[in-house]
């Protein structure tokens, strides 16, 4: 990695703006149901606690669109915070407002103050330019500790760090690590496991990789367009008729590559996309009218489990079925467990991937579990992401 990291510069009784990923999800009694990302930044905040910086941080929250909304304010995270890292976290009303301001004036070093959803403001996404030097105007140093959001340009991610001294957190730190020099120095058999509903999706990352990699599973919708390709029937199962020829074209370039790619064998199909639907297991690639492929089937999940098995290095994007339905959990689940299982380098995408490894008590047996589903993918791909590239880079 040839960015700084917040240990390259002094932070000591600094105020130090560190822009978080607590886009965290609630459950249905407004409850935070997985506190991951708000844990993946301590040991960030502990590192700048020991320093004596004053922490000032900053994230945004759903999607108000641009709107002061409560159902979308950072105050319970601010609350759960606080429980976790067991110092108070005072809660401004505003993210460039009297509120902040006064906050932030106040502060003695050591302390913590959570400026409100940076998505309430309108040029938040707009990446604009005098938003974007409030922000920095409280501060003397910015920490870039959100890799969920690195692939968008925003005000808060790219913006402030035109006027701000610009380093990389320790969670940021680490995925690039993960995602770069793990998988550019991957010790082979290398197997990438891709799911998910789109091949649109995935595309940059298959071309990417697929010079690098042994072996691709496919799973999830996805794996139903590489069939459809090949001429399988589908019955109403979800694919993308306009990306067959993609689809193709991968498949020959693995072959060409000698890269082995393994669709499912056989599926669990269900007459509609509902939890209690009644199912059946299928052929992959002869599907019945009226059925649609919902999970990968055990022959599948066996079948991949063999090929995880002795693979040295795994990246693993996307559940391998409609896993919001726990009946059809069970292909995320078999590969999650042969993943963990494993004895090899392994790093997990973010989304559906990462909540079975986490689910099911895997995640110390994971390498890496990405916090960033849309920018993992980017960043796999070789795409520049403004929040890394708008950071110091290292002396040479």
């Amino acid at each position: 990695m040839n960015k700084r990291t917040f240990k390259d510069i002094d932070v000591a009784g600094k105020r130090v703006l560190v822009r978080v990923d607590y886009n965290v999800p609630f459950n249905e009694d407004g409850e935070i149901s997985d506190d991951t990302r708000i844990r993946g930044t301590i040991p960030t905040l502990n590192y700048l606690l020991k320093q004596k910086a004053k922490i000032i941080l900053c994230s945004h929250l759903g999607r108000p669109k641009g709107m002061q909304n409560p159902k979308f304010s950072l105050a319970p995270v601010a609350k759960r915070l606080s429980n976790i890292l067991g110092v108070p976290v005072k809660m401004a009303k505003d993210a460039v407002g009297e509120s902040a301001k006064t906050l932030v004036g106040e502060m003695q070093p050591g302390d913590i103050v959570m400026l409100e959803n940076v998505r309430f403001y309108a040029q938040e996404e707009e990446n604009d330019d005098d938003f974007a030097k409030e922000l920095a105007s409280l501060a003397d140093v910015f920490v870039n500790d959100a890799f969920g959001t690195a692939h968008r340009a925003h005000a808060s991610t790219a913006g402030v760090a035109k006027y701000l001294p610009s380093v990389a957190g320790f969670l940021m730190s680490s995925e690039i690590m993960a995602l770069g020099d793990y998988v550019e120095n991957a010790e082979k058999p290398f197997v990438l496991i891709l799911g998910g509903a789109k091949v649109t999706d995935k595309i940059g990352v298959i071309s990417a990789l697929l010079p690098k990699v042994n072996t691709v599973l496919i799973g999830g919708a996805m794996a139903n367009t590489f069939i459809a390709c090949n001429g399988g029937k589908l019955g109403y199962s979800r694919f993308e008729k306009d990306k067959l020829e993609v689809a193709k074209k991968i498949l020959d370039e693995a072959e060409r590559l000698n890269v082995k790619v393994l669709l499912p064998i056989d599926v669990v199909a269900s007459t509609e996309f509902a939890e209690n639907a009644p199912c059946k297991r299928m052929k992959a690639d002869d599907i019945r009218d009226g059925y649609q492929a919902m999970d990968i089937g055990p022959k599948t999940c066996r079948l991949f489990a063999k090929e995880i098995k002795h693979a040295k290095t795994i990246v693993w994007n996307g559940p391998m079925g409609v896993f919001e339905f726990k009946k059809f959990q069970k292909g995320t689940r078999a590969v999650a467990k042969a993943v963990a299982k494993a004895n090899c380098v392994s790093i997990v995408g973010g989304g559906d991937s990462a909540s079975a490894i986490n689910s099911m008590g895997y995640a110390g047996k994971i390498t890496h579990i990405s916090t960033g589903g849309g920018a993992s993918l980017k960043f796999l791909e070789g795409a520049n992401l403004p929040g890394i590239s708008m950071l110091l880079d290292k002396d040479k």
